[in-house]
């Protein structure tokens, strides 16, 4: 194998090397903010420490490295950033970890299966996806975003029986069951959902923005910065009268700020973009279902959180909708990749061949005018 050609293969499956780690970072989020949920944090409090953690993390690496490369703000860029903000660090997150409140990580992972569904369904609305139901790669796509809408209300619907794990607790059953009990997951449910809505609208507003202000870390530190504010006067509201919610220390708060912020708005955000440019906003989601997988694992041995046979169920019918989305996606033939195909040694004999015999009729054409002897 050539020097070349290795190097064209780690090109080609670093994308999907920063979207797996992607999955394992936001499988870490579920399993950290939920235990701090668990020990009493506010919410809304921590979008605000989140983001303004990130920023702070990720402001001095875009000082220094798109110091020459940053294009300038502008108040239509502006506008954008406000909105981006806006969107995922305090709609999603507010929706998304209050309904975690009120469910559990597992099912907050499932249902951010829905994810992709939602993207899939803004690009086709904004016609950056196109969609001709007459092809089976796009009737694909349409059924895939219905059956997994479909799953995720079946998750919300059906619990069914527990199913025992073998490395659970036996003494964490108890706890679990009156856990599940004093649940609301229709209400959890609708949250996270709302959430995803946020979160997929944001994502289709980043691959609009990084259009023109082409600058990932920057844009990562205005975001996040945009974020900070904005979430601190929704804490401010939601959290009047109550200055202890914004206390912090070496606890469970302090954990889940600087995890979230650095890994998960910092760090995802930034790779997001970089992913997003080259494979767009779907393919970026694709991979949800991972998280799904590690968290429900890492949930029963860490937070002794019981597993219900109908979210497997409505689970597994989130995937097979997501993938039939994934594979009609992949059908999918773009302009810049016909035309940047490489040609044949054939291939460019017929081309030349072609071409000179234009140039023969041509000469012809003229000469007829002229009433000269055809060449």
């Amino acid at each position: 194998m050539s020097t070349k050609s290795l190097a064209q293969r780690l090109k080609a499956v670093k994308p999907f090397v920063a979207v797996i780690l992607l999955q394992f970072g936001f499988a870490g989020l579920s399993i950290i903010t939920k235990f701090a949920l668990n020990q009493g944090i506010s919410q809304h409090v921590l979008v605000p420490y989140r983001h303004a953690v990130a920023a702070a993390v990720i402001a001095p690496f875009a000082l220094v490295l798109e110091r020459k490369t940053r294009p300038k703000m502008t108040y239509a860029i502006f506008t954008k950033i406000m909105f981006l903000g806006l969107l995922e660090p305090v709609i999603d997150q507010n929706l998304f970890y209050t309904g975690m409140k009120s469910t559990t990580a597992t099912f907050a992972a499932a249902m951010s299966n829905i994810l992709p569904a939602f993207v899939f369904l803004l690009a086709w609305i904004f016609r950056l996806e196109k969609v001709d139901i007459k092809r089976i790669h796009s009737l694909a796509k349409v059924l895939g975003t219905i059956v997994t809408v479909g799953g995720a209300m079946f998750m919300t619907l059906f619990n069914g029986p527990m199913l025992s794990l073998p490395w659970a607790k036996p003494d964490s059953h108890h706890h679990s069951s009156t856990t599940a009990n004093n649940q609301v997951p229709i209400k959890g449910s609708l949250m996270i959902a709302a959430g995803c809505v946020g979160w997929s609208s944001f994502m289709i507003l980043q691959a609009i923005t990084l259009k023109s202000y082409p600058a990932e870390l920057s844009l990562t530190v205005f975001i996040c910065l945009a974020g900070a504010t904005q979430g601190s006067l929704v804490a401010v509201a939601l959290e009047w009268g109550n200055p202890a919610a914004w206390s912090i220390g070496l606890d469970a708060m302090l954990l889940a700020t600087l995890y979230s912020g650095i890994v998960c708005s910092g760090f995802t955000y930034y790779v997001q973009g970089i992913v997003m440019k080259e494979k767009g906003p779907v393919f970026v989601t694709a991979f949800n279902p991972l998280s799904m997988v590690i968290v429900a694992i890492l949930s029963s041995f860490i937070l002794s959180e019981m597993l219900y046979l109908g979210r497997v169920v409505g689970a597994v019918i989130i995937v097979i909708g997501l993938y039939m989305v994934l594979w009609g996606k992949s059908k999918d033939k773009h302009p810049a990749e016909l035309s940047n195909k490489v040609l044949s040694p054939a291939d460019e004999h017929l081309t030349v061949m072609n071409e000179s015999d234009r140039e023969l009729a041509d000469i012809d054409s003229a000469r007829e005018k002229r009433g000269d002897e055809s060449v």
